[in-house]
């Protein structure tokens, strides 16, 4: 890639939400998020296995995930937001944007879950394409990043899945309840998003699409 000098600011994201057609992400409100957000990841054994790579969770009661999301309710880095799934009717997860550089043009999305009873739709895919859509093309940022744990293949299958190119493995980066955590880096570049931005488009409105053949091919050609 040639160099080149850039010389400009971006503003901060400050979108307070999306509609999609199958989710609504809005940003984080304890009070009235807490009942289904507990619901969908608690009561089962199977729901608690999402935190299983998260840095908090599962919690022990209600009251406690309550006051932990109230600790998080006017962060400004991360910015949290809930989202709710139409098919479910109700909300199914978290998403926010963190790790927020404006005098790069730069940040991430991350401390993502959701229900199992959400997972295997598109509601991970259409969240991510909003969040990136508005970073790209309404902040013009330049750098997406996504990073989880190197043992959540879940996660490093979604983020290859969406068009994140893996850039590498940063050995022992955290300690993550007690143990060493090796912590997997993507990112989608500003360059890179028109050609995925027409994926995510013809992956959400057309039944039968695989969005992972899709950007494979992308970078294929």
């Amino acid at each position: 890639m040639p160099e080149e000098f850039v010389s400009r600011s971006w503003s901060r994201p400050s979108v307070p939400g999306f509609q999609g057609q199958h989710v609504t992400v809005s940003r984080l409100n304890p009070d009235a998020d807490i009942d289904d957000l507990y619901d969908v990841s608690h009561r089962k054994e199977e729901f608690e296995r999402l935190w299983t790579y998260m840095g908090y969770g599962p919690f022990p009661d209600r009251d406690a995930m309550h006051r932990w999301l109230t600790s998080l309710k006017d962060s400004q880095d991360p910015l949290f937001y809930s989202v709710y799934s139409r098919d479910l009717r109700r909300k199914a997860g978290m998403i926010s944007i963190l790790n927020i550089v404006p005098d790069m043009g730069r940040a991430e999305l991350g401390h993502i879950w959701y229900s199992p009873l959400s997972q295997k739709t598109r509601v991970n895919t259409e969240v991510t394409f909003l969040f990136l859509r508005y970073l790209f093309d309404t902040l013009h940022y330049r750098r997406v990043e996504w990073k989880c744990d190197n043992q959540n293949e879940a996660s490093k299958r979604a983020a290859l899945r969406m068009g994140f190119q893996h850039e590498g493995t940063f050995r022992k980066h955290m300690i993550v309840k007690g143990r060493n955590r090796d912590t997997a880096w993507f990112s989608i570049l500003d360059e890179e998003w028109p050609a995925l931005k027409s994926n995510f488009e013809r992956y959400l409105t057309t039944p039968g699409l695989s969005l992972t053949e899709m950007n494979r091919n992308l970078t294929t050609k």
